[in-house]
């Protein structure tokens, strides 16, 4: 599937760049464009990836390059006043090649969380590819204002996008872990579910093809209808020697592997069940699941057809959905078998309930504080005797 990638604010930045350097590794070919747009300079020059032409800074006459410190509501409003600058970089991206947009963001800051709703309805209004955003939510601990920010933002982008795909950092950052250290780990965690996904399918001149093909008109379908979506991810490493000894001996315990096929078909099926009830990208309950998509990657003689098929029924019982799609995805040089799972328009998701009222809760506090602040202020400064007089 051939994206072209818009990153907004810094963790949307930030993703986009891993996003570009995951397409390097492994040659994957799936960021057909990359543009990263921000309202702090610092944030944009610390990008490795991205091609200096396609960051653009937008607010400047606002904020002069130093970001909007954490007011979304000024970060969608230089969004719409700059969105001809964020446009101009669009231009150059061959949409004749694209298979869709996906909008990349944090939602608990600023910039990001205000501006990736506003380009989003921006680039519906302009194309007739599909435009989805990936979504990151706060962690719980990062405070009152990114829990506010993200409920607010996540209603408004889910409206605006053809379907969102989230990121929870809370079910992802491990406690005692730095800051820096927890987000480039989370960062890895994304680009690695995402990029399997979107990466089905592709096959290289003279490369493996898939025995049930899983093309970017399957993603495009799953994700059709749009609403929520959360990414299941499960891997077992293989030991990929090609001179026939010790093949796939440790995803099967045994050394005649690939032929012992009623082992491996279990193996993958145990894979799928670990993708879809493990850590999901967004944890969800996953029956009322409106549709879903399995691919199950690595070498091609480890991918395992019967092991796929039945792993895509056991999604169907499990979903109570009737559009499961499924498929292979070869990667002939991995040194693992893994089984993704797209779970689209699930509906019994705790997190979102919380983090809506939570962000209630802190609106009230805000709105209480800033009462609170002006009667304080109008006490200290107050003049009961009026024996001083102002200077106008």
């Amino acid at each position: 599937m051939k994206l072209a990638m818009i990153g907004f604010g810094q963790a949307g930045g930030k993703i986009l760049d891993k996003f570009l350097e995951y397409d390097k590794r492994h040659d994957s070919g799936i960021v057909r464009a990359a543009v990263a747009v921000n309202t702090a300079k610092a944030d944009l020059m610390g990008l490795e990836h991205v091609p200096q032409e396609n960051r653009v800074l937008i607010g400047q006459s606002r904020v002069k390059g130093h970001g909007v410190g954490a007011d979304n509501e000024l970060g969608a409003e230089i969004a719409e006043e700059d969105i001809d600058e964020v446009q101009g970089a669009i231009d150059s991206i061959p949409v004749h090649e694209v298979d869709a947009f996906l909008v990349i963001a944090g939602l608990g800051g600023g910039t990001g969380s205000g501006g990736s709703p506003v380009i989003a309805k921006h680039l519906k209004r302009i194309y007739t590819e599909p435009v989805y955003g990936l979504g990151v939510l706060p962690g719980s601990d990062e405070g009152g204002i990114y829990t506010l920010n993200a409920a607010r933002s996540f209603q408004t982008f889910v409206r605006e996008v053809d379907n969102l795909l989230v990121f929870d950092n809370d079910a992802w950052r491990k406690s005692g872990e730095s800051m820096q250290g927890g987000y480039d780990e989370i960062n890895e965690e994304i680009v690695t579910r995402f990029g399997i996904l979107f990466g089905a399918g592709e096959v290289e001149q003279g490369g493996d093809v898939a025995e049930s093909v899983v093309d970017s008109s399957e993603i495009i379908n799953t994700l059709a209808g749009g609403g929520v979506s959360t990414v299941g991810y499960a891997s077992e490493g293989v030991e990929n020697d090609t001179s026939g000894n010790g093949l796939l001996s440790r995803f099967t315990g045994g050394d005649d592997a690939v032929e012992d096929s009623a082992s491996t078909t279990n193996r993958i099926t145990s894979l799928v069940r670990k993708a879809a009830l493990g850590r999901l990208t967004l944890p969800c309950e996953i029956e009322g699941t409106e549709r879903a998509l399995l691919v199950t990657a690595g070498p091609p003689q480890f991918l395992n057809r019967k092991g796929i098929e039945r792993g895509r029924k056991w999604l169907e019982e499990q979903t109570g959905s009737m559009e499961v799609r499924g498929g292979d995805y070869p990667v002939a040089n991995s040194q693992q078998v893994a089984s993704v799972v797209l779970l689209s328009g699930v509906n019994n998701v705790p997190r979102v309930k919380e983090l809506q009222e939570v962000a209630i809760e802190a609106q009230e506090n805000i709105d209480d504080i800033r009462e609170e602040s002006e009667e304080n202020l109008q006490d200290l400064v107050e003049d009961d005797d009026d024996e001083l007089e102002p200077l106008f």
